[in-house]
């Protein structure tokens, strides 16, 4: 900030040179008062741009101004340009008589920029004051009229008529004040003695002098001056010239002699002995940058000389001679600084664009980027390019004013980010550089819809699991960025399948919650579909079909049929004394509403007495006599038939059966204990089993009337083709029927009441191959091969 006065020159420079060329850019002027309040209209841009106000946001209209704080602002409704932050001309532009801002206003569709100068205009704020607060002057009485005595200068940050413009002394006898003007319309004053003074009779004399600036109102500041009459001394020391004048280059040596100052003093003796100083003038030090030898008056250089901080100093010095009291002599010394190229150029980027669409047209502006140089003629022109193969190229606009465009194609997929390296070289001897490396962006558009892993997705859910728990999490990712990558999902509701009722998906995380809990035995399987949709404008979706197969639970213990009931009443089945080993004596069968193992079945005998004389098929339930009756063995046998599932857990239902031995042949006869029965006899279980024995019945006569069909018309070698069918008969009676892709078990036994047929159908999800059979043993062989690890389901049907 405190560098925008010197470049003020420039400007006007510049300004006139921009005038005769053919290429000149436009220039706006403006001036406005400083300490304006918010919201001042400086001027009325969309006139002066030649705009109407409709094209003022259709052409996106914005104000850089380069500055730390935003001090203008555009109404867009009206045009007018108004000031947007308080505005301190004493801080913007200290110590300088122009203060102007320099804005920039771009317009786009098409590009244009416009530079803006605003004048800030002072006003009279700021008060004049001094930097001490009392001034102590030693006089001899001794002093003639007519001597002079340099006061401190009051300083006023305003400038022009709100300045410092008059100086005041309070009314006395001896002293009067001359203002005197200098070059640079600065004032300084000076205490001239009228009266010779008279130290016995005062021996000090205090005034007040008053600095008043030349504004409306007018401000004032004062300074106390004590002025202590001394006897004797009364010559003063006298420079051998009233104004030093010297050069010196910056950056010059520490230590390096700048001058020597020679000062003389018609006194004798002590009186004319001197001692050399710096004068303070307001609130420059210049013993900060130069040191004085008090005896000798050489001056030589304290610290680094820059040009771009002070381009000349004004330096004031005395000489103090050592009499009683000591007189003082002053002098002006005005030391001019030579500028040496010693600073580097610097690259200011401004209106840099976040991000730049990779399907942006050639030509499109980027950003803005000034050069600048603190160092003055050739050593502050610098020129600015571009270094590297980057598709970017800079546009002159005027001066040291570029604009980086795009000039070539953007690909994001290939390069999403480029670091563009701007160098700018002056035109010192010898010249210096700097490097600015400004990333810019490749945004991305939407051009890549999501994709699923997978188009079709198998989730597994077991049977009874809790409501509002995530089954499975879908996932689609898409090339893209930002909201053009930022996938929701939703399920596609099946107006002939409520999905919706049985699962939800949380849209933003894929999972998937199941809103009931599913039971295998009323559905085995449902399948929805998935779509994922991105942010993108607009937006690209893809689907996904999901299969969700529920998994069987062991949650259904066997229920035994009649005519048998279960534990907990005792059934009843007679057998003759006569009766052989292998004996028929009865049939348990049971059927279980889970599949697969959780309802294959085994049947035991769980009574360690009643296995003596009894075993019991395991797979088929049937109860037979180990050997011939004795006279030992008792006349009623108590069984208790346990029948177990496969399932983890296993669950088990319980029969009580009390065989009894009869003598007579003619008595024996099947008894069945009766259970009561409800009303609602017919319950859902003997509804299913009556359809299913039905169905198998129907199936089977219809299986043996096909391959006899088959065998009577056609040849051993066609038929062969179609791998006929084998019937195996099996020594307790039972028929084996199986083809390649099915088997069914047909078992009868010799007595007709007790008959079933258990059929094995292929199972769903289907498996490579399955067989099942019984034997005449009562074993059960099976080999069967099972996809993703899921158990068969077997149902087990009752003739």
């Amino acid at each position: 900030m405190a560098a925008l006065g010197r470049y003020d020159h420039v400007w006007i420079v510049l300004s006139v040179l921009l005038f005769f060329c053919e290429w000149s850019v436009a220039q706006i002027s403006y001036s406005v008062s400083e300490e304006v309040d918010k919201g001042t209209v400086v001027g009325n841009l969309a006139k002066d741009l030649n705009l109407i106000l409709q094209q003022l946001q259709s052409r996106n209209l914005e104000i850089n101004s380069g500055y730390n704080i935003q001090y203008f602002q555009v109404d867009l409704q009206s045009g007018f340009l108004c000031v947007n932050e308080r505005i301190d001309r004493e801080e913007l532009c200290p110590n300088t008589v122009k203060c102007s801002l320099n804005v920039e206003a771009m317009l786009s569709h098409p590009r244009d920029l416009r530079r803006i100068e605003i004048d800030i205009l002072d006003v009279n704020d700021n008060s004049p004051y001094f930097m001490d607060e009392v001034k102590i002057i030693d006089l001899t009485e001794s002093s003639y009229p007519g001597e002079r005595y340099p006061l401190p200068t009051a300083h006023d940050v305003d400038i022009g008529k709100n300045s410092v413009k008059a100086y005041k002394l309070t009314h006395n006898e001896h002293f009067s004040l001359d203002v005197q003007s200098s070059g640079d319309s600065s004032l300084s004053a000076e205490l001239v003695l009228q009266k010779s003074l008279d130290r016995e009779k005062q021996a000090v004399i205090t005034l007040t002098l008053t600095a008043v600036d030349g504004g409306k109102p007018p401000r004032s500041g004062t300074l106390q001056i004590t002025v202590n009459v001394m006897d004797v001394n009364d010559n003063s020391p006298v420079f051998s010239q009233s104004l030093y004048k010297a050069q010196i280059v910056e950056n010059a040596e520490i230590g390096a002699t700048l001058l020597t100052l020679s000062a003389t003093d018609l006194d004798d003796g002590v009186n004319s002995e001197l001692v050399y100083s710096f004068a303070a003038k307001g609130r420059v030090d210049p013993s900060d940058t130069f040191s004085l030898n008090e005896e000798t008056g050489v001056i030589t250089i304290k610290s680094n000389i820059d040009f771009e901080e002070n381009k000349a100093y004004d330096i004031r010095v005395q000489a103090k001679d050592k009499g009683t009291p000591p007189r003082i002599g002053h002098g002006k010394i005005l030391v001019e600084v030579i500028d040496i190229n010693d600073n580097l150029p610097e690259i200011i980027v401004s209106s840099l664009m976040n991000q730049v669409k990779e399907d942006a047209e050639l030509g499109t502006v980027v950003a803005l980027v000034t050069v600048t140089d603190r160092d003055g003629g050739k050593n502050g022109h610098a020129n600015c390019r571009i270094t590297g193969s980057v598709p970017f190229k800079l546009k002159s606009n005027y001066k040291n004013y570029y604009s980086l465009l795009v000039d070539g194609d953007l690909d994001r997929e290939s390069v999403s980010q480029y670091d563009v390296t701007i160098t700018a070289t002056d035109e010192g001897s010898p010249p210096l550089s700097s490097t600015n490396v400004i990333t810019v962006q490749v945004s991305d558009v939407n051009d890549n819809p999501p994709r699923f892993p997978h188009p079709v997705i198998n989730v597994y859910v077991k049977e009874n699991s809790p409501t509002d728990r995530v089954i499975h999490t879908v996932t689609a990712t898409d090339a893209d960025l930002g909201n053009n990558a930022k996938v929701t999902y939703t399920i596609i509701n099946d107006v002939s399948m409520p999905v919706l009722s049985m699962v939800n998906i949380n849209s933003e995380t894929g999972e998937l919650v199941c809103l009931q809990s599913f039971n295998y035995e009323e559905k085995k399987t449902f399948q929805f579909k998935v779509k994922g949709i991105d942010s993108g404008a607009p937006s690209l979706s893809s689907n996904a079909t999901v299969n969700v197969f529920i998994l069987d639970e062991n949650d259904n213990s066997p229920g035994i049929l009649a005519p048998y009931s279960e534990h907990g009443s005792v059934n009843s089945e007679n057998i003759p004394y006569s009766a052989e080993a292998g004996y028929f004596a009865a049939k348990i069968r049971a059927v279980d509403a889970d599949s697969g193992y959780n309802a294959l079945l085994s049947y035991h005998i769980s009574e360690p007495k009643g296995t003596n004389l009894f075993r019991i098929g395991t797979s088929t339930g049937e109860i037979r006599t180990k050997r011939r009756m004795s006279d030992n063995d008792l006349k009623t046998h108590p069984l208790v038939v346990l029948v177990c599932d496969t399932g983890e857990p296993s669950l088990t239902a319980t029969l009580s059966l009390d065989v009894v031995v009869v003598e007579n042949t003619g008595d024996l006869q099947t008894q069945f204990r009766h259970v009561p029965l409800k009303e609602d006899s017919l319950s859902a279980l003997n509804l299913y089993l009556l359809i299913a024995i039905a169905s198998v019945s129907v199936i089977f006569l219809l299986s043996l009337v096909s391959l006899i069909a088959v065998k009577c018309h056609r040849t051993d070698n066609s038929f062969s083709r179609y791998s006929a069918p084998m019937i195996t008969t099996h020594p307790d009676g039972s028929w084996s029927y199986s083809k390649s892709t099915q088997q069914y078990d047909v078992c009868f036994s010799s007595d007709t009441l007790k008959s079933d047929v258990v059929v094995f159908p292929p199972q769903f999800p289907p498996v490579d191959g399955e067989l099942i059979s019984i034997n005449g043993g009562d074993t059960l062989s099976r080999t069967q091969t099972l996809p993703n690890h899921e158990k068969v389901r077997i149902k087990h049907i009752i003739l």
